[in-house]
């Protein structure tokens, strides 16, 4: 571990980088490129015209959205989920109360009573990108490449932020971790794709899950032992990082079970180190893993230091946005955020298994890219269904700055 003494500084300038090119990048790809004339309705009207879009046609005017799409001097993508997708959504915000073979006026009638004006458009705002991308267009690359949508999460600070989403054509075709299955319905100012549902906007951070976890007690206190001695409004601090618009990255959270399994191990093997004798060794090290106190109990300060920490968890970071059904479905490695101080090391190796027909993720495995055929692993916990929404879920769980899944493992650099 003495390769990453110089971390905390070296992560500030790697996230001050990707802020600050994430941006300015996102910025440059908003191409609002008026729309070629045409005889094609406009999207308003394709949407009109479809009856399986309907529920979707009346969430757009519950947000007062028509204005949007109808704008003739502008081109978008739509992303639309038929009515089937809708209602299945509906039938999960009211907890079972609207059936889902309840008639379509229903559905319409619990838009119209139910769901704020300001949610209805930022639903609308979110699934509609401010060009044109047809399916030969969506990037078929690791990982999930970005494109702003119309919804500004922070007007207040500036007109041209965007909340990003991220089509992608790796193991199917999605946006974010919603499967699309039809695409380029054309429009006069457009071209509509057709998902299973719909993407929902963030509205929390990384932090805000991490800290009320109560499977992640241990992560939380490792991160606040990492940024130890700095101030969290501070970018080295993985408080920040964790917190704020900017950064777009993938946590691999171990649950506290996992980080005690480590830490008791670890604890004994420097126990035993120092002449502890074993019996004692694992007694002390039993005691000292059984909380998350470990990380500030000030015995420990010399084996966990603030150093040390931060590199395990900058281990567990990639430094891009990853869903379970964009992963390598063949072992592939890929940089960490430790990789900022050790350009060389080798990453993470990561695995991803689906089961046809259904596209989603079965399984998937992320570990260490030694030789050593006792390497350590982890698994991410998929969700118990798909699409399981924060913060109900394991994997997947949608953030404004990532994505964060849950393992069963703490994963070692070395």
């Amino acid at each position: 571990m003495q390769t990453i003494k110089k971390i905390s500084s070296i992560i500030a300038l790697f996230i001050s980088i990707i802020s600050i090119s994430s941006c300015n990048k996102e910025l440059e790809r908003v191409n609002e490129t008026p729309a070629v004339q045409s005889t094609l309705p406009k999207l308003d009207q394709q949407l009109r015209d479809n009856a399986d879009f309907s529920l979707y046609y009346a969430l757009v005017v519950r947000g007062n959205q028509l204005s949007l799409i109808n704008d003739s001097t502008r081109s978008f993508t739509m992303f639309v989920p038929g009515n089937a997708g809708i209602k299945a959504l509906i039938n999960a915000l009211s907890g079972g109360l609207v059936p889902t073979n309840a008639p379509d006026a229903v559905f319409e009638s619990f838009i119209n009573s139910q769901v704020p004006v300001a949610q209805a458009a930022a639903i609308v705002q979110y699934n509609t990108i401010p060009q044109v991308i047809r399916a030969s267009s969506i990037p078929n690359t690791y990982f999930n490449f970005s494109y702003p949508s119309t919804l500004n999460p922070l007007p207040s600070v500036s007109p041209l932020l965007r909340l990003n989403v991220f089509p992608s054509g790796v193991n199917g075709a999605w946006l974010n971790n919603v499967p699309i299955f039809a695409f380029d319905r054309e429009a006069s100012n457009g071209v509509i794709h057709q998902t299973a549902t719909l993407a929902i906007p963030a509205q929390r951070t990384l932090w805000d899950r991490i800290s009320a976890d109560t499977t992640l007690k241990y992560l939380k206190a490792a991160v606040l032992r990492a940024d130890s001695g700095v101030a969290p409004v501070n970018s080295s601090s993985l408080v920040w990082v964790l917190s704020n618009f900017g950064p777009d990255i993938t946590v691999f959270a171990p649950v506290d079970t996992a980080f005690q399994k480590t830490l008791k191990f670890a604890i004994y093997q420097a126990l035993t180190a120092l002449g502890v004798p074993p019996q004692a060794a694992i007694q002390n090290a039993t005691l000292y893993s059984s909380t998350p106190n470990v990380f500030s109990n000030p015995a420990l300060f010399g084996s966990l230091t603030a150093q040390k920490v931060k590199g395990i968890l900058a281990y567990h970071i990639l430094g891009k946005r990853a869903y379970t059904n964009n992963l390598p479905t063949t072992t592939t490695a890929f940089p960490t955020l430790l990789n900022s101080v050790l350009s060389t090391h080798p990453g993470l190796k990561i695995k991803a298994t689906i089961n046809p027909p259904n596209p989603f993720v079965i399984g998937a495995t992320v570990k260490d890219t030694l030789t050593n055929p006792n390497v350590r692993a982890a698994n991410i916990i998929i969700n118990a269904s798909p699409l399981t929404p924060e913060p109900y879920g394991t994997s997947d769980q949608e953030y404004i700055n990532g994505v964060l899944h849950k393992i069963d493992a703490v994963l070692l650099p070395q």
